[in-house]
């Protein structure tokens, strides 16, 4: 059998591409003007349209809705973000807490809201399962499950190996912690369900077109040009091709592979009869999902980063890529090695140069933009569009500061990523540490995570 690579993703190749919508069709004006059509840009149109419904309020999409990280990504709706340890030491443990519970409520907040829309994304809430395969993974399991215990996930639960075999037999797995504020889903059949809520809330969204520059109260296209007070970019890792924005964020790939359907023969000798999201503990880490069709859907680190912060078009990953990918697979259940890869695709996902995922709106440019997700951006990405609603509207006066305007991750700045030819050196010489690392621990007995990826953490400022 051979594998598809390419053509956006698993996900479209089920759903098929969607009917296209019109481009812009020449200069006009709009309230708020966003800027990319993914999750963070149709959850930002929805709330907005939904608290202030005479709004006026026009998305700009290059391709079309979903053709980015939201359309490709491996179904993980999860309470993690990016940065949380960082702006503990910034601003304190409690609002840390503060952002921590806002993520684990947010998890409830899709699921409600899908039902409301009645958007069956094949959403399973089963938890998310994060395993550990060796003495020193196990050490840094438990130094985790500590961490999101003593920042309020009282609810997490941690296995032994007998207690995670019962969950998912994973092929040598020594221990696992569980969290229930995490549920699988489609990631097409979310965005495009949410892309025809919003329309039917009044919203316009123009596809095939590219926006080239955002500057204040202007969004520039070739097409024309969209004027509006407020002009959101939410662009996550194509961030990188507007004018001055090529060192903001790191559009960094990650690439994931599908299997055929498992007999239930195959089901049996796996278990994950719970539906759960799947993680482990490794530097370059994995994660996968149980499908709603009885598949595998794994992704990890292929190549991490092209030179000049370019990005790809269609989604294909290298050969390479495909088979370390298909190795973890194996590895994880041996009795599967005979188990066929339907598909493999590859797509990118937003890095700040210190790791923290941001929500901003300048007040005096009108300019905001969230982002910066480091692959948490399925659940991320809707609390960062209600926190832009709150922004917006206590920017114009309608209402005062919120339990969401005043969390740490909101104003936060980052600094610019290096030139070229550094980052991309730095970036696949972290990674290439990351997996040696990975390999040495794999092969060892000590329970010390590896030297060289500590140094690695902390030279990339992870």
């Amino acid at each position: 059998m051979s594998t598809v690579n390419g053509g956006i993703s698993f996900w479209y190749a089920q759903e098929g591409a969607p009917a296209p919508r019109e481009p812009l069709p020449g200069d006009t004006t709009a309230d708020v003007c966003i800027v990319g059509g993914g999750y963070t840009g149709l959850w930002t149109a929805y709330y907005l349209k939904k608290a202030v419904p005479f709004l006026d309020i026009t998305v700009l999409e290059a391709k079309f809705c979903g053709y980015g990280a939201s359309g490709r990504n491996g179904g993980w709706l999860y309470n993690g973000i990016a940065g949380r340890d960082r702006y503990a030491k910034l601003h304190g443990h409690e609002a840390a807490v503060r952002l921590q519970q806002a993520m684990n409520a947010t998890v409830t907040e899709v699921l409600d809201v899908c039902e409301t829309e009645k958007i069956d994304a094949d959403q399973h809430r089963g938890g998310v399962l994060e395993v550990a395969l060796s003495p020193a993974q196990l050490i840094r399991l438990k130094a985790f499950h500590a961490a999101e215990t003593a920042f309020g996930e009282t609810d997490r639960e941690l296995y032994g190996a007998r207690e995670t075999a019962e969950r998912i037999r994973v092929t040598g797995a020594v221990g696992s912690s569980w969290t229930p504020h995490g549920a699988r889903l489609h990631p097409v059949k979310l965005v495009t369900g949410l892309a025809a809520a919003v329309e039917a809330l009044g919203v316009t969204i123009h596809e095939s077109t590219p926006v080239t520059e955002i500057r204040p109260k202007h969004a520039v296209t070739p097409y024309g040009t969209v004027r509006a007070p407020y002009v959101l970019r939410c662009t996550e890792g194509f961030t990188a091709s507007l004018a001055g924005q090529r060192r903001t964020w790191l559009p960094m790939n990650s690439s994931m592979i599908v299997t055929e359907p498992l007999t239930d023969a195959q089901w049996d000798s796996v278990g994950w009869a719970g539906g759960e999201a799947l993680g482990d503990m490794a530097h370059a880490y994995m994660y996968a999902q149980r499908t709603a069709d009885d598949r595998i859907a794994l992704g990890g680190r292929g190549v991490p980063y092209r030179y000049g912060s370019k990005t790809d078009n269609d989604g294909r990953t290298q050969p390479q890529t495909i088979e370390a990918l298909r190795e973890i697979l194996v590895r994880f259940f041996p009795q599967l090695a005979g188990v066929g890869v339907d598909h493999a695709w590859s797509g990118v996902l937003g890095v700040p140069r210190d790791w923290c995922a941001t929500v901003t709106l300048d007040r005096s440019t009108g300019l905001g933009w969230a982002g910066g997700y480091v692959g948490s951006g399925v659940a991320t990405a809707n609390l960062a569009a209600r926190t832009l609603r709150d922004l917006i509207r206590q920017d114009s006066g309608q209402t005062g500061p919120t339990d969401l305007t005043t969390l740490p991750w909101v104003d936060h700045k980052v600094r610019k990523w290096e030139p070229e030819p550094l980052r991309w050196l730095g970036v696949h010489t972290m990674y290439a540490a990351f997996r040696g690392a990975d390999r040495r621990e794999s092969t060892g007995h000590t329970a010390t995570t590896d030297r060289v990826a500590v140094l690695a953490n902390r030279l990339s400022g992870r």
